[in-house]
């Protein structure tokens, strides 16, 4: 059985044949932008002579579990890194300088590495190698963020004052190199799957939705370890003169989400090998044994562009159906990101009426908050996992893909929208009690609480959709308009982390604008949902159906 690719418009399919006599009959070379390379494509037939191990749903699984390691350690950031840089005395103005820089480098990294990756001619691969060289770089970046206080007292930090600046500066650097590494990491992981599910549809959602549930396994392995504060106790030596306790305790979460990465990174890339990839005229087909023909090659091969150049050039090229996925992405990150960013600030204050600035009866009753809102971010990581494996099933279910982005985006909307009514009815029941004079909150009612806590774990469901849909819908776009998986996705990273920049500047001042709190950036958030789902029912187009090729080419996976 062979498997084949060709690239046709999603509406007017035309066969390469066809096409290649039309450009011949007028004189020009047939050539592809760059932003129309070749996908790598599916698996090759079993041959006599060297049978390669076939296709089988274990390569989308083994390559979809490194986002369980990729995300073990975003969940420990969220859950143990504000404290720490507490720890180290970093100024809280330049604490928000240092989380912005995960959105920086998405939107030049994921575009970078995606350009590279899809033209990328080592002999293990065009995605492996970044795969490979991210995961080491997750791990050295790790090393230095946990090891950054023994490090400043090394170079000569005194223990004694509040700031450790050299501390600081090796927790800065490691910082940003997680985060490059991470986006050196998710893009190539994302087109790898791309690239083994070929031009099956089902195949690219199966794996997108995988990767989206593997997401939610590291969730939830990360929250709880950063809730276990015994984990130090295994790794002895963590516990320095400069480093405490809770300091020894990342350390070894750390050590856990290093070798959590490594050793799925090291199975996926075992067992799912690449042919590797050539423009050469004659070569450019030779990914399997089997030959294109040299006028077919040479169309293949692409003029050097320089890289900013091929950004535009491919947003240039876009067609409308990727615009308004584009679009839709925006508006959907643009809900999202002030909910992901204070949630457990708003149990804390809102929800809970405690202060983060408070005095110590008030602090612990916001600490106490956070812990519940940790929990609420635990089943919601649970129930994102569940609803992972049955995209496939509830997309058929409403109708199409599309029509599933849309009904979630209004029922993200209206969650964001109960978190005024939850904070309303926690405020309206607010009991208080005098300690030493002092006059405090209790914590809110069970049937408050429990509210809050639904929101939590029903807002899993949009969120499993937001993890795999666009990604697979930007991936079938990619290849019916011919489009290099890497840059394609890399360009869908841009519509996520623009919002996530823009919130992170303005939600502040926008929030001081109405009294401050955490609510209007929620409310925002709801009207950015429901507009998100309005144009996903009525904008974004059904995905085209899958076609059968008009032209067999040689697979690049074994």
């Amino acid at each position: 059985m062979h498997f084949t690719c060709c690239f046709h418009h999603p509406n007017i399919p035309v066969s390469e044949s066809t096409a290649k006599k039309q450009a011949m009959e007028s004189g020009e070379p047939s050539k592809k932008s760059s932003f129309q390379l070749q996908n790598q494509p599916p698996p090759p037939p079993p041959s006599s002579s060297s049978p390669p191990r076939p296709f089988s749903i274990k390569s989308i699984i083994f390559v979809a579990s490194i986002a369980a390691g990729i995300q073990f350690g975003w969940a420990l950031q969220l859950s143990l890194l504000t404290p720490y840089v507490q720890l180290l005395g970093i100024p809280h103005k330049w604490a928000s300088l240092i989380w912005l820089c995960g959105p920086i480098s998405g939107m030049l990294v994921q575009p970078i590495v995606g350009y590279h990756s899809d033209r990328c001619t080592s002999r293990f691969g065009r995605r492996r190698p970044f795969i490979a060289a991210g995961a080491v770089l997750v791990a050295t970046a790790v090393v230095l963020i946990g090891f950054a206080a023994d490090l400043g007292y090394l170079f000569g930090d005194n223990l004694a004052t509040e700031t450790k600046p050299r501390a600081i500066v090796v927790f800065v650097i490691g910082f940003w190199i997680l985060d490059v590494a991470n986006n050196m990491l998710q893009g190539p992981c994302r087109a790898l799957l791309a690239d083994i599910s070929g031009n099956s549809q089902k195949k690219t959602r199966t794996a997108n939705a995988f990767f989206s549930f593997f997401m939610a396994v590291g969730n939830v392995l990360g929250f709880a370890a950063g809730s276990y504060t015994r984990l130090h106790n295994i790794f002895p030596f963590t516990t320095t003169k400069a480093c405490d306790v809770y300091c020894a305790n990342l350390k070894s979460c750390f050590f856990f989400s290093i070798l959590l990465l490594l050793t799925l990174t090291t199975i996926a890339l075992t067992y799912v090998h690449e042919k590797p990839w050539s423009p050469e005229p004659g070569n450019a087909g030779n990914l399997g044994g089997c030959e294109i023909e040299d006028e077919e090659a040479a169309a293949a091969e692409t003029a050097p562009v320089p890289f900013f150049g091929e950004i535009f050039g491919a947003l240039k090229d876009l067609k409308r159906p990727m615009w308004i996925l584009l679009a839709v992405t925006c508006l959907n990150w643009i809900a999202w990101f002030p909910f992901l960013l204070f949630d457990t600030d708003w149990m804390g204050r809102e929800v809970y009426g405690g202060d983060s600035q408070g005095n110590i009866l008030v602090l612990k009753l916001y600490n106490n908050g956070v812990h519940a809102g940790a929990l609420g971010l635990m089943l919601n990581s649970v129930v994102l996992g569940f609803t992972s494996l049955g995209v496939e099933l509830l997309a058929r279910g409403v109708g199409g893909v599309n029509r599933l982005w849309g009904i979630v985006n209004f029922l993200l909307a209206v969650c964001l929208a109960m978190t005024v009514l939850v904070t309303k009815l926690a405020e309206s029941s607010r009991r208080f009690i005098t300690v030493d004079g002092v006059t405090v909150p209790l914590p809110p009612p069970a049937g408050v609480k429990a509210g809050a806590l639904s929101l939590f774990a029903v807002l899993g469901v949009p969120l499993a959709i937001t993890y795999s849909i666009p990604f697979a819908m930007a991936s079938i776009f990619s290849s019916s308009s011919g489009a290099g998986q890497g840059l394609s996705l890399g360009v869908l990273n841009l519509a996520i982390v623009i919002p996530q920049i823009l919130v992170s500047l303005g939600s502040g001042p926008f929030d001081a604008i109405f009294g401050g709190g955490n609510l209007p950036a929620f409310v925002l958030g709801a009207i950015a949902a429901a507009a998100s789902g309005t144009f996903a029912l009525t904008l974004l187009p059904s995905l085209p159906p899958d076609v059968p090729a008009a032209k067999t080419v040689t697979a690049g996976f074994h």
